[in-house]
C-alpha cells in the first residue's frame, strides 16, 4: 500500500536522511516511525542503517513511497560494493567508509559530513551519500572544504536525533539542524580548500565531481584501482612501524607540516576532517608520478619493498610492476 506521503528519493540521498524525511513528513518523531513500521523488535537507530541497509528496512520502503527497489539500495552504502570494497561485510572496517562509532542512538565518531552551501541550497535539505566517504573531503560544486561537525559547539552530525527536542514530530526542524546546539549547519562559513600540491588537488577536484555528477548512476566514475592503491599508500602513511616513514618523506618533499598523529590505530576512515584531506593530497602526489616517486622513497629508505605489498591482496598491475622492479633488500 502505498503512504499519501511518499517523498522520493533526492539526487545521491542517504538512505537514514530520506527516513528521517519521511518520518517528519508525517509529523512523526523518527523512532515513533520507525516501531510504527518496523515494529519494536526491529531496532534502526543503534547502528549504522546506511551501512547495514537490512532488507526488510530497504524493501518497506520501497513499496510504501513506489520507489523501485534499485534505487533505494543505491542510497546505501553497500551500493559502493565492487566499486571502493571487493565485498561487504557487516563489521569491521571497510575501505573508504567513514566510521559513526555509534553508542545507542549517539554518535561519537565524525563520520557524516556536509556542505553548508549545498545544504542552503536545497528546498528541504538533507544528506548526500558521497558525505560519507573518508577521501571525499572537498565540495567540487561550491569549491570549498566539507565539514564533520557542528561549527558552533563540535558535535558529530546526528540528523535523526534533532526531534528528541519537541514533543512529537510535527514541530521537528530542518535536517540541518544541529541536534546539540540548533545551529543552522546551512549557515555554515565556507572555507576554502586546502592544498598542499596543484597537480595532487586538481585530482582531488576530479575525483569530487565525478562523485557529484554520476551519483545516481551504477557505474559511478571512479578509478578503482586506483583508489585500491591509494588506500594501501595511506595506511602505510599511518603505520607505527619505525622502518615506514613514507608519510614523512612526502611531507618533506612538499615542505609542508607533518600533523598526523599515529597513536592508537585509527585508519582514516575514523580520522578527522583535516588529517584525511592532507592524507589524500599525500597519496594523490605520490600516485601521479608513482615509478618515480616511490622509488626515490625506497632510495632514502622511508619504505622497505616487503611493507609496499604487505596485506596488499590482487595488487594493481600497474602498482605491483613498479614495485617489483625495486630491490628486495635496504635502499642505497
Amino acid at each position: 500500500m502505498l503512504w499519501p506521503i511518499r517523498y522520493k528519493l533526492l539526487p545521491d540521498e542517504l538512505l537514514s536522511s530520506w527516513l528521517v524525511r519521511l518520518a517528519h513528513g508525517f509529523g512523526l518523531k523518527v523512532q515513533t516511525f520507525s516501531n510504527l513500521l518496523f515494529g519494536c523488535n526491529y531496532q534502526v537507530w543503534n547502528r549504522d542503517i546506511d551501512r547495514f541497509a537490512p532488507d526488510w528496512l530497504v524493501e518497506q520502503l520501497s513499496s510504501h513511497t513506489g520507489t523501485p527497489k534499485v534505487r533505494s539500495y543505491n542510497s546505501t552504502l553497500r551500493s559502493y560494493e565492487g566499486i571502493l570494497f571487493d565485498c561487504y561485510k557487516a563489521s569491521g572496517a571497510l575501505p573508504w567508509i567513514q566510521s559513526l562509532k555509534i553508542y545507542h542512538r549517539k554518535r561519537n565518531g565524525f563520520g557524516v559530513q556536509f556542505c553548508g552551501a549545498c545544504l542552503k541550497e536545497d528546498t528541504r535539505p538533507y544528506f548526500r551519500k558521497r558525505w560519507r566517504l573518508a577521501f571525499n573531503t572537498i565540495c567540487s560544486k561550491h569549491d570549498a572544504m566539507l565539514q564533520d561537525r557542528c561549527p558552533a559547539c563540535g558535535a558529530a552530525v546526528a540528523f535523526h536525533r534533532i526531534d528528541m527536542r519537541h514533543r512529537d514530530g510535527s514541530d521537528a526542524t530542518s535536517l540541518a539542524i544541529c541536534h546539540a546546539c540548533s545551529f543552522n549547519l546551512s549557515e555554515s562559513p565556507l572555507g576554502p580548500i586546502v592544498h598542499y600540491d596543484t597537480e595532487s588537488l586538481k585530482w582531488q577536484k576530479m575525483l569530487a565531481a565525478n562523485l557529484e555528477v554520476h551519483c545516481d548512476r551504477p557505474d559511478l566514475a571512479i578509478p578503482v584501482d586506483e583508489m585500491r592503491v591509494l588506500h594501501h599508500l595511506v595506511a602505510l602513511f599511518l603505520s607505527r612501524y619505525e622502518s615506514v616513514k613514507l608519510r614523512q618523506f612526502v611531507c618533506a618533499e612538499l615542505g609542508i607540516e607533518d600533523f598526523v598523529s599515529v597513536s592508537g590505530r585509527l585508519t582514516i576512515e575514523s580520522r578527522p576532517l583535516r588529517e584525511r584531506h592532507l592524507l589524500v593530497q599525500l597519496g594523490a602526489w605520490l600516485l601521479l608520478d608513482l615509478k618515480t616517486r616511490l622509488t626515490t622513497a625506497w632510495h632514502c629508505r622511508a619504505v622497505r619493498y616487503n611493507s609496499l605489498l604487505k596485506d596488499f591482496d590482487q595488487a594493481p598491475n600497474f602498482y605491483a610492476q613498479v614495485v617489483d622492479q625495486l630491490p628486495r633488500r635496504g635502499g642505497k
